[in-house]
């Protein structure tokens, strides 16, 4: 199978799990609303996933992939690939299930240690309950996982890169009973949780259920063994654990996020994830996109040390990312009530709630050009073989963003905490950037510099012009749905002719530099 269809598997199936999460997004808004139902959800969701982020997906698949696919494509061929699988899945699971085992034990303590204390004993109850019933999906999903990391070493992408929209439309499934269940049997919002809850747990089920069978179809056969800590088990969880330590600090940062939005009045829990999911969508599409992008570039460069040419990629990463960045923040800054109002509101969201998530919203998008430059610097570092330095600057950016919290929680709410975030971000950056020209990796060229002046000069203009649109569709964010798609692309349309008009008008887009980043080159 060729790179490019790899790449077109794993990004077709990407995009349509990423329209099916938002899709379940506006449902839940629209059937649940925000309240302590949501916020008791919503952090009972986290939770798992934090783990999951840190150890399955993160250390665990970093070490995991590149040893299987080593001795599958070695002497030992499968057999010895089924062996080493077998002696991790043996290891692993006994692990997983004491980890669940001891978390839902103590839920009650983690659930006060992230909460404010002031729970009425029903909800707080509800929160551990929510907590207990969706923390097994981490045992689920890590074994999943692991599935995934054995079929891509076979180039086997689509079920490891599909597996995620099982849990969205599992998810919604259950959101249009539990909508039905409210108007026909008069269910309450806390019951429709309760089985939203069940309902992830259930999705991980399905999707480790669906993840097997791809292993069995392409001649794996996992099968679990008496434990025992072989060499490879134990160089495995050797190279995983600076891993897990690296990537700690994001982890932590989520937890403490969570911690602060528990302070305040119900809802707000459910405002940030609700503006954090817009703020994703252009954070996912070219941050990370960009990142994975230039590492293998990158690396070559640094390892044939040609600084011209690591420059070159630099930039080139640095003025796309730039390029469709930033008109994406000032978009939805300015209309980030109209964005909110158009896509989430509608049954217990009301316009209320819809205006403050887009508060939330404005503040977030700030930071998001700091979001994705990070994605794009941190690979500079990792082609080095340098893991420290974006772990050092993850962890001042973790302090800065407790300090702001602490300064603007009292006075600015959830808005508040946003702003932290954006703050903390910038940090990350501008530590990141120092440290580059301390080195002399990297020093943004002063034409680089101009053409990002000019980029902001045409996203200024594409303000300006949505500040007026945005105005004359007031009465279409909430009205019917063909009114919203309307009012959608009417915005969409009015900030792409603008921004990308006044971008070419004034030289903002080098046409040349732009094309050695999106075309196949040899370095």
């Amino acid at each position: 199978m060729s790179l490019l269809k790899n790449v077109g598997t794993i990004g077709g199936l990407t995009l349509v799990s990423r329209v099916a999460g938002m899709a379940r997004e506006m449902i839940f808004a629209r059937v649940l609303g925000a309240n302590a139902v949501t916020d008791a959800w919503f952090q009972a969701f986290i939770i798992p996933n934090v783990f999951r982020r840190l150890f399955a997906e993160g250390a665990f698949s970093a070490a995991f992939v590149p040893m299987f696919s080593k001795r599958l494509h070695g002497e030992g061929g499968l057999e010895d690939a089924r062996s080493f699988s077998d002696d991790v899945l043996s290891v692993f699971l006994p692990v997983l299930i004491a980890l669940c085992a001891v978390m839902m034990l103590a839920m009650p303590l983690v659930i006060m240690a992230l909460g404010d204390g002031d729970s009425t004993p029903a909800n707080f109850a509800m929160e551990v309950d929510f907590a207990r019933i969706m923390f097994p999906y981490i045992l689920l999903v890590s074994l999943v996982t692991l599935f995934t990391g054995m079929l891509n070493s076979v180039s086997r992408f689509a079920p490891g890169a599909s597996f995620p929209i099982i849990l969205n439309l599992v998810l919604i499934a259950a959101l249009l009973f539990g909508e039905y269940a409210m108007s026909a049997w008069g269910w309450s919002v806390r019951q429709v949780g309760y089985s939203q809850a069940w309902a992830v747990t259930i999705g991980g089920a399905i999707q480790l259920a669906w993840l097997y069978y791809w292993t069995r179809v392409e001649g794996f056969r996992p099968k679990l063994l008496w434990p025992r800590i072989t060499p490879e088990v134990k160089r495995l969880s050797i190279i995983a654990l600076p891993a897990a330590i690296g990537g700690g600090a994001y982890q932590i940062n989520t937890l403490v996020q969570l911690y602060f939005l528990n302070q305040l009045d119900s809802g707000s829990i459910s405002y940030m994830n609700y503006a954090d999911r817009l703020n994703q969508l252009p954070l996912g599409i070219i941050g990370i996109a960009l990142s994975t992008a230039i590492l293998p570039t990158l690396s070559k460069f640094v390892g044939a040390k040609n600084k011209e040419g690591t420059d070159r990629v630099q930039s080139d990463a640095i003025e796309l990312s730039m390029l469709l960045t930033i008109p994406a923040a000032v978009a939805l800054a300015i209309c980030a009530v109209p964005f909110v109002t158009m896509i989430f509101q509608g049954g217990r969201f009301s316009l209320d709630q819809a205006e403050l998530t887009g508060q939330v919203l404005a503040a977030l998008v700030l930071g998001l050009p700091a979001y994705v430059l990070v994605k794009v610097l941190v690979p500079n570092f990792y082609a080095r073989s340098d893991t420290r330095t974006p772990v050092y600057a993850a962890f001042i950016s973790l302090a800065v963003f407790v300090a702001m919290n602490i300064v603007l929680i009292a006075d600015y709410g959830v808005v508040g905490v946003a702003f932290a975030s954006v703050v903390g971000a910038w940090i990350n950056v501008a530590y990141l950037y120092i440290v580059l020209v301390r080195r002399d990796y990297y020093t943004i060229p002063l034409k680089l510099v101009g053409r990002i002046a000019r980029q902001l000069v045409a996203a200024a203009a594409m303000g300006a012009a949505l500040w007026f649109a945005r105005d004359l569709l007031t009465g279409w964010y909430s009205a019917g749905l063909f009114e919203r798609i309307g009012a959608l692309l009417v915005l969409v349309a009015c900030s792409a002719v603008v921004y990308f008009g006044v971008a070419f008008a004034i030289g903002a887009i080098d046409r040349q530099r732009i094309a050695a980043l999106t075309k196949k080159r040899e370095p």
